[in-house]
């Protein structure tokens, strides 16, 4: 393996967590995430909280936009794992990699949406209402491609030869497959667990793609040292 090459791979492994605190101050910072904004608030109070935190939507936003896409490069890590698994060919890694490119773009466009919300608020509160829906839809149910992730690097870890990553990642991936695809009905509910609020769709898919980054973290960082040793 080329020096430079794995130099450049450790840079982008720790520059993780520093995008991850970014990223987690960010979102603690946006008022309309600490309680999660209710599907069933009127025109007129999703006008009203827009007039109020305009300051700190636009803050919260703008530093998603610029920072949002500093953490692609940590999957970009995980596709190149997948890429020198044995028993498969390079299309699961190539697959994930598109999942991940649309995952990202998706949740560009709610930071978007959420700004624009916030660039006049006071405009008529139907128009901000249906930005600030299509802002949180756009954020929350989109799950096809997080679970793509997780079944594509589940399905390479069970056909690897080589044990790039521990055989347990595979379960442990089909698993939070499991937990984030039910915010899909964030699309359908208003109110309730699964509505976009609720603790199946906001707190739990959150939470377990925030622990899937985690431990995904740790078994890169192993790879990439078995990586070196071998080379």
């Amino acid at each position: 393996m080329d020096d430079t090459d794995l130099r450049a791979q450790y840079a982008i492994l720790w520059s993780t967590p520093v995008v991850a605190l970014v990223l987690g101050g960010l979102f603690v910072a946006f008022p309309g995430f600490f309680p999660p904004m209710s599907p069933g608030m009127t025109a007129d109070e999703v006008a009203r909280f827009y007039l109020d935190n305009t300051a700190l939507t636009r803050f919260s936003m703008v530093g998603f936009n610029l920072c949002g896409i500093m953490i692609v490069p940590f999957f970009v890590l995980i596709v190149g794992r997948m890429a020198r698994m044995g028993g498969q060919s390079g299309i699961l890694a190539f697959s994930y990699l598109t999942s991940v490119v649309a995952g990202a773009t998706l949740f560009a466009l709610s930071n978007i949406l959420f700004a624009v919300a916030a660039f006049r608020p006071e405009r008529d509160p139907a128009l901000v209402q249906l930005l600030n829906d299509l802002a949180w839809l756009l954020f929350i149910a989109p799950i096809g491609m997080l679970v793509a992730q997780f079944v594509l690097l589940a399905l390479a870890v069970y056909l690897d030869d080589r044990a790039v990553f521990p055989r347990w990642v595979a379960p442990y991936s089909l698993l939070t497959a499991v937990l984030v695809a039910p915010s899909a009905g964030a699309a359908v509910f208003r109110s309730g667990p699964l509505a976009w609020d609720g603790f199946v769709s906001f707190w739990l898919r959150n939470g377990v793609i925030a622990l899937f980054v985690a431990v995904m973290f740790v078994q890169v960082r192993a790879a990439l040292r078995e990586q070196e040793r071998a080379a």
